[in-house]
């Protein structure tokens, strides 16, 4: 039976011409239990001496409710002003556009403010990849837009992409941009296949959006899966794994990268041997068959 295509070894961020790994690392963890710089930093060498090159953060990582904002790109900053040669191994993304307790603010105003703050946090002058994190209904398309496009032509950011947006809150930023969107950041997993069928990924490539899977272990459930739907996943992600000698988690990934949109899975995991681990997912290959069995087990029910 024929295999699907392998995953490339570096996949285009969108119209960029930028080169990032197939899987990314993400630190919306980082800087819980008082993680120290020099902790951090090991797992950011963990992540790039894997192949691992595009690294995924966001303002709002570490906050907790009542502090504790801005807390991973800091320690991210600390970790970079301290080995400045890393920034250079690396493609460095992060999110903003939340601010509590309003909870959402894209004003022109705000946008400026959090993309400034941002990277003084991180202590850098320019992020690759600067994404809106959750779209705020009370900013006009337009008023975003300008923001954005002012802080590419500002040298601030190189590209720009969305998290948790609608296909049309994506089409309406996208008609007002002048430098358009490379990046669309929605939860995909095989417990959150909503995307396969709604149209999100036909939009990505037919905008050439590069999709970042954010929970691609749909919260951990995979790994510990409880009702039936979710052990049935499981159970067909261990099967292909094991004729793979891959582990479930790793065969979860492997699955979303073998889609033709390009998904690049974001990991959480915290830790350097699970970050490590995660790149096996490059050598999975896959049948038809079974990709569909996983998608068919998710659905809960027979494909029309």
């Amino acid at each position: 039976m024929s295999l699907l295509p392998a995953p490339p070894a570096t996949r285009s961020l969108g119209h960029t011409g930028i080169d990032v790994s197939p899987i990314a690392w993400g630190m919306w963890r980082l800087a819980e239990n008082g993680r120290s710089a020099g902790e951090a930093a090991k797992l950011v060498h963990a992540a790039l001496d894997a192949g691992i090159t595009l690294l995924d953060t966001a303002d709002i990582y570490g906050f907790d409710g009542n502090a504790g904002f801005g807390d991973a790109e800091a320690l991210l900053g600390e970790v970079l002003a301290a080995e400045p040669g890393l920034r250079a191994r690396m493609v460095l993304a992060t999110k903003g556009g939340i601010r509590p307790p309003l909870p959402y603010d894209q004003s022109t105003e705000y946008l400026a403010q959090a993309i400034d703050e941002s990277l003084r946090r991180l202590k850098v002058d320019m992020v690759d990849l600067w994404q809106v994190h959750r779209p705020d209904i009370l900013a006009h398309p337009q008023e975003v837009a300008r923001a954005l496009d002012d802080a590419v032509t500002g040298g601030k950011i190189r590209s720009i992409g969305v998290s948790n947006f609608t296909q049309q809150q994506t089409e309406a930023l996208q008609h007002f941009l002048t430098h358009k969107l490379v990046a669309t950041q929605p939860e995909i997993s095989p417990l959150r296949i909503d995307c396969f069928e709604n149209g999100e990924l036909d939009q990505a490539m037919r905008l050439g959006l590069t999709p970042l899977a954010w929970s691609p272990l749909g919260g951990g459930r995979l790994l510990s899966p409880e009702s039936a739907r979710d052990k049935a996943v499981a159970a067909e992600l261990d099967r292909i794994g094991k004729e793979q000698g891959a582990s479930r988690s790793v065969a979860a990934y492997g699955w979303m990268m073998a889609h033709p949109a390009g998904i690049i899975p974001i990991v959480g995991s915290q830790s350097a041997g699970r970050i490590a681990e995660a790149a096996q997912a490059l050598a999975m290959r896959w049948t038809r068959q079974d990709w569909y069995a996983v998608l068919v087990a998710a659905r809960g029910e027979r494909l029309p």
